[in-house]
């Protein structure tokens, strides 16, 4: 009996590894669950708790992605952050309390781009600070995502950008807002930013709204709307500045400005007043019919610009709004070593091209430059004299061959 007992359990053992080893083709397969390292490379939804994105990682953005107060959101060097084509608008947004960590190298930059390789296909990156803007009340919401921005910390910390490259960012959600490369909300001075690449984007490379974030090494490639632009009362600081618009005819669309920059379009004496310092700038136009402008000061802004090389537009910097005027002729806003390849207008006629020239500038000048941007001219203003923000850099233009601050990083 206990043979036969035997026997039986060693049948009933074959039978049941001849039933695992055998399948057939025709079985339905099961496919396994997630992993959830797989679940962790997907960016969607709110982050509530400290993240770290991994060097050597890709991840996807699907929709939005808030990084919400008290959380941290770090990027390691050579993350690759891929928004999904589908029906989605995918953005990050770093709400006011929240930071985000991005800190890329020369070598490997963190790249934020998108599976569909064109202007528009993506949101783009928002941080929202509290550091003051003009808007009444003293605060606002973002044009995307809702979020609250504005107050009265100039040196709110939103965290650390460097040495990042955004492609095909401005999303259209209307007529009226699109998504820029980066967006800064009322950010404060607490923030780092510097060696950040705008690329190929439908909207604004850059945009500040407000707040007193400084910023260094900004490179706008082929953005359609405006390369830099500015509003609500941004008193910021920025040095070694790059904006490049190819023609139409390449890019399939247009680009407007160089640089816009306004105070405020309802109220161009709100305060606090736009007023930054900015210097050393190479900002290379299109040579467009419909898009004339290279550098338009209005509504009320002011600011100190030293430094600069403008080309590829025919109206090289138009000054518009009396009190944008007011504020060049009473020496409140500085205008000193920019060279115009082509014209200067003043709109009002209350500062003049006189007065312009008076300063170091010219006009209609003559200067080349190598491979697009490339070159540096002498004779310009030493920073290090104005603020101690600023490096030793007492030349014309952002950047020469011989000191190629955007090689390895940008496109």
């Amino acid at each position: 009996m206990k043979k036969n007992y035997l026997k039986m359990a060693a049948y009933a053992l074959l039978v049941s590894l001849s039933m695992v080893s055998c399948s057939d083709d025709d079985d339905p397969v099961v496919n396994p669950e997630p992993k959830p390292e797989q679940e962790d490379l997907v960016l969607t939804g709110e982050l509530t708790e400290d993240k770290v994105l991994e060097k050597g990682k890709s991840y996807s953005l699907s929709g939005g992605f808030h990084v919400k107060p008290g959380a941290t959101l770090t990027i390691e060097p050579g993350v690759n952050i891929v928004a999904v084509d589908d029906d989605k608008v995918d953005y990050i947004l770093v709400e006011q309390g929240a930071k985000i960590n991005a800190q890329g190298t020369a070598d490997s930059p963190i790249v934020m781009t998108s599976e569909r390789k064109e202007a528009g296909a993506w949101g783009g990156l928002h941080l929202c600070g509290k550091a003051p803007i003009n808007i009444e009340g003293g605060t606002a919401k973002s044009e995307i995502g809702d979020a609250i921005y504005g107050g009265q910390d100039e040196a709110d910390n939103s965290g650390v950008l460097e040495y990042i490259r955004l492609e095909y960012t401005g999303y259209a959600f209307d007529e009226e807002h699109e998504a820029n490369g980066v967006t800064f909300y009322g950010v404060g001075n607490g923030t780092k930013v510097d060696h950040l690449q705008a690329y190929h984007g439908s909207d604004d490379g850059f945009e500040w709204f407000g707040g007193t974030v400084n910023v260094s090494h900004m490179v706008a490639t082929n953005c359609s709307d405006d390369s830099f632009d500015w509003t609500q009362g941004w008193r910021g600081k920025g040095q070694f500045m790059v904006a490049y618009q190819a023609e139409e005819s390449t890019l399939g669309y247009d680009c407007d400005c160089l640089m816009e920059c306004d105070n405020l379009d309802k109220n161009f004496a709100a305060t606090p007043v736009s007023a930054p310092v900015l210097a050393n700038l190479t900002l290379v136009g299109n040579n467009s019919e419909a898009n004339k402008r290279g550098i338009r000061l209005r509504a009320g802004t002011q600011v100190k610009l030293y430094n600069v090389l403008v080309s590829g537009k025919s109206n090289g910097l138009t000054v518009e709004t009396e009190e944008t005027e007011k504020a060049l002729a009473d020496g409140k806003s500085v205008l000193e070593n920019i060279l115009l390849a082509n014209d200067f207008s003043s709109k009002e006629g209350i500062y003049t091209l006189d007065m312009f020239t008076a300063a170091g500038n010219q006009a209609k000048a003559t200067f080349s430059l190598e491979d697009k941007v490339y070159g540096t001219l002498a004779d310009g203003t030493d920073m290090t004299t104005v603020d101690s923000f600023f490096a030793q850099a007492n030349y014309k233009g952002a950047i020469s061959k011989d000191n190629d601050w955007m090689a390895g990083w940008t496109k």
